[in-house]
């Protein structure tokens, strides 16, 4: 090899990245050793920029399109080498590619419970988990602050930073949105949205901008969702003092169908035995208990207006019937009160009697004519 040739390899003439991976965010362009020749060719793809460092400082960031390297589109790498205008020379310096693409899929969840003060169940353990999305906005920010020195750097390298800031950022959230926890399923897409306005501050701290940010699932203790299944157990079965006796039937039933052989048997069929006896006592109680209370209620006398069981037949004070006379309807044959006026059924005016004009005799209010003079009666 002539020097010539040695000098030739040593100029860089066209600079460019093809990224295979998926995660990678940074990549050193490989200069060590290299001068770049004034007047190459820097290619940019899209969801790429360029950043060229000098010892250490960052000078210019270009994005993405086809670049020619001159003093004219370098000013701040020009002015840090103190080139004269047109001076066409080889320069050293380092050339960063910053994958500016969005990260997709990025998944967060919470490593220990979220304490909560619930409305319904008091002090809860909350557990959750979701899916983020982010990219680098702003190469130089994320340079300073994150990359360093390093020849490269890819989302594993930042993930568990993140995922931490994402998850101390919702509890928060979560506390102060005081949502019931019943009630949280309502509210998975306003809490997201809300989560993700609460990150864009910390994202771009080192130059981020947070995308996307997802609620899958929100999730309570085991013993809190037990509870809500026995609450919605007596819900569904209504009435507990029929639903106790039926048990204390079915198990009754049940024990006398375990025939139990020997003492051990025996022992333990005395224990089920007086156990179910002190359930079916317990049910029954409270089962008489209700009927006596149903019993006492207390209606007005519609003749003296005294205060008696609704039960009675008869007033205690003034000794008259309290239970009001039942009549057919004369039109539905449905059975009203004695002295209606009209029937509640069919709305038929009530007749309870028939007088002749003829001869004034009293007759059935269901009669057509007289039964002393014959004569027609009208109603």
């Amino acid at each position: 090899m002539s020097i010539f040739d040695f000098f030739k390899s040593q100029l860089i003439e066209v600079i460019e990245w093809t990224d295979q991976s998926t995660n990678k965010m940074v990549y050193r362009f490989p200069v060590q050793g290299n001068e770049i020749k004034m007047g190459a060719s820097l290619i940019v793809r899209e969801s790429q920029a360029a950043v060229f460092v000098n010892e250490g400082e960052i000078a210019d960031v270009f994005g993405p399109g086809h670049h020619v390297l001159y003093t004219q589109n370098m000013p701040v790498l020009t002015k840090l080498k103190s080139w004269k205008t047109g001076f066409n020379s080889p320069f050293k310096a380092e050339v960063y590619f910053v994958n500016t693409k969005q990260f997709i899929d990025q998944k967060w969840g919470t490593s220990n419970p979220i304490m909560m003060r619930d409305p319904d169940f008091g002090m809860i353990r909350l557990r959750g988990y979701g899916v983020y999305s982010y990219r680098v906005a702003d190469p130089a920010v994320f340079m300073k602050e994150l990359f360093g020195t390093n020849s490269s750097f890819d989302t594993s390298n930042i993930d568990s930073h993140l995922k931490k800031m994402i998850m101390s950022g919702l509890t928060d959230l979560f506390a102060e949105s005081q949502v019931a926890a019943l009630d949280l399923a309502m509210f998975y897409d306003e809490l997201s949205s809300q989560g993700l306005e609460k990150m864009r501050d910390r994202f771009a701290q080192f130059g981020f901008e947070i995308t996307s940010l997802y609620i899958e699932n929100l999730s309570l203790p085991k013993e809190v969702e037990q509870a809500m299944d026995k609450r919605t157990t007596m819900g569904v079965l209504g009435d507990m003092n029929q639903y106790t006796q039926w048990q204390a039937a079915e198990a009754l039933r049940d024990a006398a169908k375990n025939e139990g052989g020997g003492m051990a048997g025996a022992g333990v069929g005395l224990g089920a035995g007086a156990a179910i006896g002190n359930a079916m006592a317990n049910a029954f109680t409270t089962s008489q208990q209700t009927t006596a209370s149903q019993a006492e209620e207390k209606m007005a006398c519609p003749h003296c207006q005294a205060n008696i069981r609704t039960s009675a037949k008869f007033c205690p004070e003034c000794g008259q019937s309290v239970q009001q006379k039942k009549v057919p309807c004369i039109h539905c044959k449905a059975e009203i009160t004695e002295g209606s006026k009209f029937c509640g059924e069919c709305g038929t005016k009530h007749i309870t009697e028939k007088k002749c004009t003829a001869c004034s005799a009293v007759n059935n209010p269901a009669a057509k004519f007289c039964g002393e003079c014959g004569a027609g009666l009208d109603v």
